[in-house]
C-alpha cells in the first residue's frame, strides 16, 4: 500500500472544495431571466463573452485526460505522441469558417444541439436522431476518461486504501468526487463550469510554467533531458523513436486531420459554442484559442522529462498514464504537488461537467421532445436534461468502475471515429443544401459501420480488439487513420446517393433556414423579423 502524501493531499482537498462551492454559487452568476429555460441551464443564457468563452472551452477540449495522456504517449512512443499538437493547429483554421455559421443559424432558430440544426436544415427526424445519438455515444467514454484522469491522480496521492483494500473504500474517492460533480452541474447547469474553468485553466498554466522551468532545473537542463530520451529511444526493441518512422507517417498525418475535423463535432465543442453571447465572440475565440496549443506542446514535453527522471524505469507492468502524476510527486515539493494534482483533477470536473450537460441537451431536444412528448414546454425539457446528465455521469461511473481502462481508451479512440462520421451533414450543411439527407444517412451508416468493423479488427499486447486507430488505406496501401477513411467513403456514400436520388426526383424535407439566418449578428431582429422559410419540395 503507497502512504498518503498528506500535504499534497491537503492542498488537493483545498482547491476540491473551492471549486465546490464556486460550483453551488454559480447559479447566482448571471442569474438568468427564467431558469426553467433550456437555454439558461444547458446553454447559460447564451450569453457569454470573448474570455468567459475563451476559458470555458478551454476547459472543455482540454481535459485532465490531455493532461495525462499526451505526455504519457510521448513518454511511451516518443515523436508520435505529439500528434495531439499540430492537430490542434489545424482545428481552429478550419473551424474558423463553419462555427460563426453555426452559431448564427442556432441563434436566429433557437438551436440547443448540431441535431437540432441537421432537423431544421434537412426536415429528417431520422438524420436528427442518428446525429444525436452518435453524439451521446461518443461523449460517454469521453466522461469516463475523465474520471479515470482523477483516479490516476488518487493512485499517486496513495488515497483508497491500496489495491487489496475493500471496493467500496477503495473508490470512495471517486464516489465524493463524483457526487459533487453530478449535485453542482444539475443546480448550476452550464455555469459552474464556465466559472470553475478561470481556476481550472489558471492551475494548469501555472503548474506548467513552473514544470518546464523547474523540473529540467533539477534534471541538469534539457540537454540531459533529451539525452536521456535520445538513449531510451535508440535502444535496440525501443518501444518508440524521436522521429516519426516512414512507414507511420501517413498514420501521423491522417490522425491529426481526422482528429482535428473530429474536434468541434463532439457536442460539448459545440456546446461551448452556442453559450457565446455573438457571432464574433466565436471568431475572437477562435483567433486566441491556439494559445492553448502552445500550452499543449509545453505539457507533451512533460513525457520526455518523465523519462530523464527515470520514472517507471526497469518495470516492465508501470502504467504510462502515471507518468506525470508520479513526475509531479518525484520533482515538487509536496505543496505544489498538490497544486498540480488539483489542476488535473480540476480539469476532470469541468469537462465532464459540460459533456454531461451537452448529452443531456442532446437526448432532451433530439429524443424527448422530438419522439416522446412533442408537446414538452420549456420547463419540461430543463427538468428532463437534469435528469438526463445525472444518468449520463451515473453511466460513465459505472463505466469506469466496471470496466477495464483500456476499454475506455478503445471506447474513446472508437469515439472520434463515430462523431467525425456527422461532419458530411452538419459541416456540409452550412455551407449548401445541396445533399439530400437519406444520402446523408446513408453515408452516416456507410462510414459507422467500416470504422467500426476495422477498429474491431485490430489487435494489440493489451486487448485483442479495438487495440488502435489505424489501418490500411483503401486503393493506397498505406496504413491511415481509420476514422478518416469512413469520413471519404461516408462522403463519397452521400455524393453518389445524392446523384441518384435526385435523378429520380425523390421527395426531400423542408428547409427552416434562409441564406441570411448563416451571417446574423445577434439572432433576435432576425428571428422577429423573418419570412416563413421556404421548403424543399
Amino acid at each position: 500500500m503507497k502512504d498518503v502524501n498528506v500535504p499534497a493531499l491537503t492542498v488537493f482537498v483545498l482547491f476540491f472544495l473551492l471549486v465546490t462551492v464556486m460550483g453551488f454559487l454559480a447559479s447566482r452568476w448571471r442569474k438568468a431571466d427564467d431558469a426553467l429555460h433550456l437555454d439558461e441551464w444547458g446553454l447559460g443564457g447564451r450569453s457569454f463573452g470573448t474570455w468567459v468563452t475563451w476559458f470555458l472551452l478551454g476547459g472543455d477540449l482540454y481535459t485532465a485526460y490531455t493532461f495525462v495522456a499526451v505526455p504519457a504517449a510521448v513518454y511511451a512512443t516518443g515523436a508520435a505522441g505529439f500528434f495531439a499538437v499540430p492537430y490542434t493547429i489545424i482545428a481552429y483554421p478550419l473551424v474558423f469558417l463553419f462555427l460563426p455559421r453555426l452559431w448564427s443559424v442556432s441563434r436566429v432558430h433557437g438551436y440547443v444541439t448540431p441535431a437540432d440544426f441537421v432537423r431544421g436544415r434537412y426536415g429528417s427526424k431520422p438524420l436528427s436522431l442518428v446525429v444525436a445519438l452518435t453524439g451521446i455515444l461518443a461523449t460517454m467514454p469521453y466522461i469516463a476518461l475523465q474520471l479515470v484522469g482523477i483516479q490516476a491522480v488518487l493512485d499517486v496521492l496513495g488515497v483508497g486504501g491500496g489495491e487489496n483494500a475493500n471496493w467500496f473504500v477503495k473508490d470512495l474517492p471517486l464516489f465524493i468526487a463524483f457526487g459533487v460533480l453530478a449535485a453542482y452541474t444539475y443546480s448550476s447547469g452550464l455555469r459552474a463550469p464556465a466559472l470553475i474553468a478561470f481556476v481550472k485553466d489558471t492551475l494548469i498554466y501555472i503548474v506548467i510554467i513552473v514544470a518546464v522551468i523547474y523540473i529540467p532545473m533539477r534534471l541538469g537542463g534539457y540537454g540531459h533531458i533529451f539525452d536521456a530520451v535520445g538513449e531510451k529511444f535508440s535502444a535496440p526493441k525501443a518501444a518508440g523513436s524521436l522521429t516519426v518512422p516512414e512507414n507511420k507517417q501517413w498514420t501521423y498525418a491522417t490522425l491529426a486531420l481526422g482528429s482535428a475535423m473530429a474536434l468541434f463535432m463532439y457536442p460539448h465543442s459545440v456546446t461551448g459554442v452556442l453559450a457565446s453571447k455573438s457571432r464574433n465572440t466565436v471568431r475572437r475565440n477562435m483567433a486566441i484559442m491556439p494559445a492553448y496549443s502552445l500550452m499543449l506542446g509545453l505539457l507533451a514535453l512533460l513525457g520526455f522529462m518523465a523519462v530523464a527522471a527515470g520514472i517507471g524505469k526497469g518495470d516492465k507492468k508501470f502504467n504510462a498514464q502515471l507518468s506525470v502524476p508520479q513526475l509531479f510527486e518525484n520533482m515538487f515539493p509536496d505543496w505544489f504537488t498538490g497544486v498540480a494534482f488539483a489542476a488535473i483533477g480540476i480539469g476532470a470536473l469541468v469537462p465532464a461537467a459540460i459533456m454531461s450537460i451537452a448529452a443531456a441537451n442532446l437526448f432532451t431536444r433530439n429524443v424527448y421532445k422530438e419522439f416522446l412528448k412533442p408537446a414538452a414546454t420549456p420547463a419540461d425539457e430543463t427538468r428532463v436534461a437534469k435528469i438526463a446528465s445525472l444518468l449520463v455521469k451515473v453511466g460513465a461511473l459505472v463505466f469506469v468502475l466496471t470496466m477495464d481502462k483500456q476499454a475506455a481508451i478503445n471506447l474513446q479512440l472508437l469515439g472520434g471515429l463515430w462523431i467525425l462520421q456527422t461532419f458530411v451533414s452538419i459541416v456540409g450543411g452550412l455551407f449548401t443544401r445541396w445533399f439530400h439527407h437519406w444520402a446523408l444517412f446513408a453515408g452516416w451508416a456507410v462510414g459507422m459501420i467500416y470504422g467500426t468493423w476495422e477498429a474491431y479488427d485490430i489487435a494489440s499486447p493489451a486487448t485483442k480488439h479495438f487495440g488502435g486507430n489505424s489501418a490500411e488505406i483503401p486503393g493506397i496501401g498505406e496504413l491511415g487513420y481509420i476514422g478518416l477513411t469512413a469520413f471519404v467513403i461516408n462522403l463519397l456514400v452521400a455524393v453518389v446517393l445524392t446523384l441518384v436520388l435526385k435523378a429520380v426526383k425523390a421527395p426531400e424535407g423542408p428547409d427552416e433556414t434562409r441564406p441570411g439566418d448563416y451571417s446574423a449578428e445577434t439572432g433576435d431582429d432576425e428571428l422577429k423579423n423573418a419570412p416563413e422559410p421556404v421548403s424543399a419540395h
